[in-house]
């Protein structure tokens, strides 16, 4: 198989179930055997394109085993709304929490799917009212429904925009107090987070994680060990595809993604984060290999599955 270049089948990412949750995890799935550090996120921390995401390598490099939770598509309300993955990550002695964007959360003004929160379900009165020209039932996706309202009205847009700030630090708060204080933070984006006002920014809608700020990141900080800041190196960036694999279909989606080099690099940071003291230990235990075990499902598909949790 070729990588960075299209290719006829992309990458078996082994999809994988933990029991308690009806999320969909990159596999082999493992045996939930602690003391393990658990990664949670969205497609970056997945690694959607990527043959070694961040965590595998966080894990060659530290010999701590760790489980990647992280969806496809996922911000706060899947990886907070499902309780398997709660439970999975509140049983590890390390957490590594990727920020999400502000976007893809319900609030006062629309509904997402509650576990691919990339799709838009529907919109409130208050949404309607803010902007009664829109026919939302043409929409199936958050992102053309920001795109379409940022068209019609930036001044409105700015209504709709504080108010996902507003819910997304709230919401974080919620999600970090229950994770507990042995978290990192990881922001892992192509640019520092920055508090020069949204509007101002070139091409605002396409800046990630969406509508975070600075401010808004550092606002967190005493609830979690560290902030881990991973942002590509030019090296990196000019890499682009380099390593990636993809089918020709995919070749857009993938440009979109941070690369190979850009995970080589957040694995370094996240790795030095972790070989420092959490809550008074000295180092970090032993790694404990973790199996790999394969269960059938109900529609007679075998995927990997973990064995019961201990």
């Amino acid at each position: 198989m070729q990588t960075g270049q299209p290719v006829d089948a992309g990458l078996d990412y082994a999809p994988c179930q933990y029991p308690g949750s009806r999320l969909y995890f990159r596999g082999p799935a493992r045996a939930l055997v602690p003391p393990y550090v658990a990664f949670l996120g969205g497609t970056e921390t997945y690694g959607k394109f990527i043959e070694r995401p961040f965590p595998a390598l966080v894990e060659a490099a530290t010999g701590l085993a760790c489980v990647n939770l992280g969806v496809v598509n996922a911000s706060l309300d899947a990886l907070s709304g499902d309780q398997g993955l709660q439970d999975i990550a509140r049983d590890a002695m390390v957490r590594v929490l990727q920020v999400p964007g502000a976007s893809m959360l319900s609030n006062r003004f629309y509904t997402v799917h509650p576990r691919r929160n990339d799709r838009f379900l529907r919109a409130s009165t208050v949404l309607a009212a803010l902007y009664p020209e829109v026919d939302f039932t043409e929409i199936c996706f958050v992102g053309h429904l920001l795109s379409r309202l940022w068209e019609i009205s930036p001044e409105r847009f700015q209504i709709l925009r504080e108010e996902l700030q507003a819910a997304w630090a709230a919401r974080m708060r919620g999600t970090l107090a229950d994770l507990g204080p042995a978290t990192l933070l990881l922001w892992f984006a192509p640019q520092l987070p920055s508090d020069i006002p949204w509007e101002e920014r070139p091409d605002p809608l396409r800046i990630e994680p969406a509508f975070v700020t600075r401010r808004m990141v550092d606002s967190l900080r005493p609830l979690v060990r560290a902030v881990v800041m991973a942002t590509p190196s030019p090296r990196a960036v000019a890499r682009g595809t380099a390593g990636m694999v993809f089918t020709p279909l995919q070749e857009g989606a993938a440009s979109a993604l941070l690369p190979p080099a850009a995970h080589e690099e957040a694995a370094t940071a996240i790795a030095g984060a972790l070989r420092r003291p959490f809550c008074g230990e000295g180092q970090p235990p032993p790694r404990r290999h973790l199996r790999d075990q394969s269960l059938p499902v109900s529609s007679g598909r075998a995927l990997n599955r973990s064995a019961t949790r201990p």
